[in-house]
């Protein structure tokens, strides 16, 4: 479930070099890659595919990209290419009723590794500032719609389309793909990738429980796990809130009084005041402290009983009908965000999708009568496994695959303090501990990082091209996935910047080590809090 914007990549990004890792040029390979890229496009013969085009793209062209067809909301109009390539689109057939569209970037300037992009949302978007982050990197990069096109789902009286978008478009493309590369290349890949986040997360999870062959490493963020009891909980607050004259309904101006008081009560756990919450999991929140005096019923300082209580519900676990936990709780701190996307604003649109396309096919289904029957309607569903739980991994692991994982513990989406329940599964179902987990699997909470970017806190890690402040692997963890699979330099620490009003040319205003879970940051220098030698993993 992830919030699209128009980005252009950095200036930074036509660097194919990291320190660390060997990003091999390989200019010899074409003498003429426009005319190899031609000769691609007369002898692609894979089944199920139809080529719509092959085009050779110079460096530092502005691609341009069709808003039809419902794809105006995905919010990639263009894309800055920063590497020669070889663009292929097509439309791969799934089934008799379905199919998703592909585009495979294959740089001029290869380094024998490929990687798949992957989605966000319900959305069938390409995500193509992805792609062209990734093949300026050298990658040969593919990304797909998801089987449908838009940033809503197009599930009515369609199972196949459902599969597509469960995990059918992502692993179609992979093996597309990789027949792309080794035809356009005259070899095959040496190394496989997956870069992705929310929707894109759970699909990279998808790919390691259900195709452990396709990648061998995996960078998946705050992912939308669990995806059926998502959508539930998704769909949960606005039972809870309701409308404007709902005497429960908390509206979007007094969500910055509930974060002034979030803070207030939290913020110095980790050790210092500095506007974000570490780990949000030890945050205990007293929406109490708000209640309004006797008398006053009508106030921007304070809450009424009715609105107390909504806010307690939001920060509470969701159980379902048999007592099981459906969702943990909406962290604190994202609730700012959050009031524009749940908690104000009526229903959800992901969700109410979900529930009235897929769960029971009804395009008259009201989300304001959801309740938690409708929770496990979903849940016992669950078309073609796309909750996407389980924990048992052991086939990517036999396989050498590692994985990256990370979540923003800022989240105003996807509640942050489902990933580490999801790892804990994995540590359980196999029988490995925190150290053993260590040597494929490793967990990394960034504090104060929204919805798979932005935030208050140092969230430039490098996941996409909008998150990019430097090339080194301690700082990018694009980069530091292939550094762990490829020389065994596995993370201890994600190092995140802040810039200044979130933009580099204004220079840095702190950085910080992000632990690897179970461990959690702890500030011993309050003075010094902006250098990350004053922060401690524990």
């Amino acid at each position: 479930m992830r919030l699209f914007s128009s980005v252009l990549l950095p200036a930074i990004l036509p660097l194919c070099f990291a320190d660390g890792i060997l990003y091999e040029k390989r200019d010899f390979i074409f003498s003429d890659p426009s005319s190899a890229c031609s000769q691609l496009g007369a002898s692609i013969a894979i089944e199920n595919v139809t080529v719509n085009f092959v085009n050779f793209v110079p460096t530092g062209t502005n691609l341009s990209f069709t808003q039809d067809f419902g794809l105006a909301d995905c919010g990639y109009p263009n894309a800055l290419v920063t590497s020669d390539m070889c663009r292929v689109a097509m439309y791969v057939a799934t089934s008799y009723r379905s199919g998703i569209t592909l585009e495979a970037w294959l740089p001029i300037n290869w380094t024998g590794r490929f990687l798949s992009t992957g989605n966000g949302g319900e959305s069938g978007c390409i995500q193509y500032t992805d792609l062209a982050y990734t093949a300026g990197l050298g990658f040969a990069s593919v990304g797909a719609n998801n089987g449908h096109n838009g940033t809503t789902g197009a599930f009515a009286n369609n199972s196949n389309v459902v599969e597509d978008f469960a995990i059918r478009s992502l692993h179609t493309g992979v093996v597309v793909g990789k027949e792309l590369t080794k035809q356009f290349y005259g070899t095959a890949h040496k190394k496989s990738y997956y870069l992705g986040c929310s929707t894109g997360g759970r699909q990279g999870f998808k790919s390691v429980q259900s195709y452990p062959l396709d990648f061998d490493g995996v960078l998946a963020g705050a992912p939308a796990l669990n995806y059926p009891n998502l959508n539930s909980w998704s769909n949960h607050f606005y039972p809870i809130f309701g409308d404007p004259g709902n005497a429960t309904y908390v509206p979007i101006s007094l969500w910055a009084m509930v974060h002034r008081e979030i803070l207030s009560q939290c913020d110095g756990i980790d050790g210092v005041v500095d506007g974000i919450i570490e780990d949000p999991e030890l945050c205990r929140f007293r929406p109490e402290a708000l209640q309004c005096a006797p008398g006053v019923t009508n106030s921007s300082t304070c809450l009424t009983s009715a609105q107390v209580g909504a806010v307690r519900d939001a920060f509470t676990d969701f159980y379902g009908v048999d007592g099981k936990l459906i969702y943990p709780r909406m962290q604190p701190g994202s609730e700012v965000i959050a009031s524009l996307v749940y908690y104000a604003n009526g229903a959800f649109s992901y969700s109410s999708d979900w529930f009235k396309y897929v769960v029971y096919n009804n395009s008259n289904w009201d989300p304001a009568t959801f309740t938690i029957a409708d929770a496990k309607v979903a849940e016992d569903q669950n078309p073609f496994d796309i909750a996407t739980w389980n924990g048992n991994i052991s086939a990517f692991q036999n396989n050498g695959g590692k994985i990256l994982h990370y979540h923003g513990q800022m989240d105003a989406i996807i509640t942050s303090e489902n990933s580490p329940i999801y790892y804990n599964l994995v540590s359980r179902t196999m029988g490995l501990n925190s150290s053993a987990l260590d040597d494929f699997y490793r967990f990394f909470r960034i504090s104060g990082m929204g919805h798979c970017q932005g935030g208050d806190g140092a969230h430039f890690i490098g996941n996409q091209p909008a998150s990019v402040s430097t090339m080194d692997p301690q700082n990018n963890v694009l980069l530091r996935i292939v550094d762990w699979v490829e020389n065994g330099n596995a993370p201890e620490t994600v190092t995140g910047t802040k810039f200044v009003n979130d933009d580099p040319t204004q220079g840095v205003e702190f950085t910080r080590n992000h632990c690897k879970y179970p461990k959690r940051n702890v500030c011993t220098n309050p003075a010094n809090y902006t250098s990350p030698d004053a922060w401690n993993c524990v």
